[in-house]
């Protein structure tokens, strides 16, 4: 009988708790869109220095369409509600571009590990018609993601870890603002010798 209020407790603290949005790592989010803007903001400056045929401002629109769409790419929802998991983007992101999926609880029948070519391990949900989701791993919060899918579904996800640790995405960001460091130097010269 202790057991059975105990799960009608847990349920109901669940239900109490959905829907829930995770949203991307705002440490992933920074470093990837700085990474971004170190490999491509000097180009329009060193094409100026360089007299090349590709005009600056070309450059410039190529640079922010491909700031928009690294922004689009990286504004990835996941949503859990009483019914589903969910994977959606923002309204003025073109379905083309990104397509959400939305899978019921009641749909998925296990959570199977793949390895990924550099070694490390993702996860997908899999449905009873045998369509593969992906767990998404880099939301903040993917410990409360995972411990709420473990409730929905009652799959064991007590081996289930992010792909990369956060101290993974510390040590590019300080590469990146490294990186940024020179392209500053490099801009500067760029803008001397014109």
């Amino acid at each position: 009988m202790s057991n059975l209020a105990s799960q009608e407790h847990q349920n109901s603290s669940t239900q109490d708790t959905l829907p829930v949005v995770f949203r991307l790592s705002p440490l992933i989010r920074l470093t990837l869109l700085s990474l971004y803007g170190a490999l491509t903001v000097p180009l329009p400056f060193l094409t100026q220095l360089n007299a090349a045929s590709v005009s600056p401002l070309l450059l410039w629109i190529g640079i922010g369409l491909g700031a928009i769409a690294l922004y689009a790419a990286l504004s990835e929802r996941v949503v859990l509600d009483a019914d589903a998991i969910q994977v959606t983007y923002p309204a003025w992101v073109p379905k083309l571009f990104r397509r959400g999926w939305s899978l019921p609880w009641a749909e998925i029948t296990a959570l199977k590990p793949r390895s990924t070519g550099q070694g490390g391990l993702v996860y997908y949900f899999v449905s009873r018609s045998g369509q593969a989701y992906l767990l998404p791993m880099r939301v903040a919060g993917f410990a409360r993601l995972v411990k709420l899918v473990q409730e929905r579904t009652e799959i064991d996800t007590t081996d289930v870890r992010p792909l990369a640790q956060p101290w993974m995405y510390l040590i590019l960001l300080g590469l990146t603002l490294f990186l940024l460091a020179i392209d500053a130097w490099t801009i500067g010269l760029a803008i001397s010798h014109t």
